[in-house]
C-alpha cells in the first residue's frame, strides 16, 4: 500500500494526493504536520528516498530562512531539526514498501507509480 506525507494546507501535496487518488490506489494518509515523525521513522523515510535530510528542507520557509540558513548541521542534527518543525519537510511525499519520492513536481508521482 502507497503512504503519502500530505500537507492539506499545501497545493502541492493535495494535487498529490487527488492524483494518486485518481488513479485508484489505495493509499495511507499520514497528516505529517499533526502527527509528526520520529527521528527513526524519518530515517528510514530518507533512505528509501535516497538522500540526505538536506535535499528535503523547504529552504523557503521563514523559519528555515531565520534559523538555519548558512548554519552548518551535521546529517543526525538535521534529521532532528525536521522532527521538531515537520513543516520544512517538502511535500508530498509518497512511499511504497522499498522505495519513496518528492511527489513535486506531479510528474515525479507518474514515474513512481509506473
Amino acid at each position: 500500500m502507497l503512504k503519502i506525507y500530505h500537507n492539506p494546507r499545501c497545493k502541492k501535496s493535495r494535487a498529490g494526493l487527488e492524483f494518486i487518488r485518481e488513479k485508484g490506489l489505495d493509499v495511507e494518509v499520514i497528516e505529517y504536520i499533526k502527527n509528526p515523525l520520529t527521528e527513526e521513522q524519518l530515517s528510514h523515510l530518507l533512505a528509501k528516498l535516497h538522500v540526505k535530510p538536506q535535499y528535503i528542507i523547504r529552504v523557503q520557509e521563514d523559519i528555515y530562512k531565520k534559523r538555519f540558513k548558512g548554519k552548518n548541521f551535521n546529517e543526525e542534527e538535521w534529521v532532528k531539526i525536521l522532527v521538531e518543525f515537520p513543516n520544512l519537510i517538502q511535500r508530498p511525499i509518497v512511499e511504497k514498501k522499498y522505495s519513496a519520492v518528492i511527489g513535486d513536481p506531479i510528474e515525479n508521482l507518474e514515474t513512481f507509480l509506473l
